[in-house]
């Protein structure tokens, strides 16, 4: 008997996994398609800050220039997704957590973290539909650098942690997924010698 392609798709694993990169990497139809694979839920650093624009009747471009004055918003976005992190970490349960510094919020109690980027070009290529334009991401990803080096001493650019890095401008979204699925599936914990280890983020008030 054959498999339909929804049963070729799906993916039996207990693991959280973080999907992180910068805007216009792929990652929100990566984590979209494991979900829907895994059968579980996943939470956007990008949903969250929309919510918190939401609830201050901003647009995003104005809660991100509210951000660079004062690191109260990135600093409540951050607490939340640690608290996301640190509840799914406890579960055994599948989960997917997306955001630029998912890894390193996650840390040690994520099973995979996932690196994803492609060129600068292709990212604003990307984006030219959304309400974010390519000239402010950009400016917003030089600020996020800045102030998570301010913040946590935290560098964005060591990728040296992540278990597993795609370009996504060398294949398709389905190719993308075909990748993470093939090394989701092949994971095995007794195997496992060891995921490069990163500090714990301290979120002071």
């Amino acid at each position: 008997m054959s498999l339909t392609d929804d049963e070729r798709s799906e993916i039996d694993r207990n693991l959280f996994i973080t999907v992180s990169g910068p805007p216009g990497c792929g990652a929100t139809a990566l984590c979209i398609r494991l979900s829907e694979a895994m059968e579980c839920p996943y939470v956007s650093g990008g949903d969250i800050f929309r919510d918190l624009a939401e609830d201050r009747d901003m647009t995003l471009t104005q809660l991100s220039a509210k951000a660079q004055e004062s690191d109260a918003i990135d600093r409540a976005l951050d607490r939340r997704l640690l608290s996301i992190a640190e509840t799914w970490g406890t579960t055994n349960a599948p989960f997917i957590l997306e955001s630029r510094l998912a890894g390193w919020l996650a840390g040690n109690r994520a099973d995979l973290r996932i690196w994803l980027d492609a060129p600068e070009e292709v990212r604003k290529a990307r984006i030219g539909n959304r309400e974010e334009t390519a000239a402010e991401m950009s400016v917003r990803e030089v600020n996020e650098t800045g102030r998570y080096q301010s913040y946590y001493d935290i560098d964005l650019d060591d990728r040296t942690f992540y278990d597993l890095q795609i370009n996504t401008a060398r294949w398709s979204k389905e190719g993308v997924f075909e990748i993470a699925r093939t090394a989701i599936e092949a994971y095995d914990s007794e195997e496992d010698e060891g995921a490069f280890e990163t500090a714990a983020v301290e979120l002071s008030e």
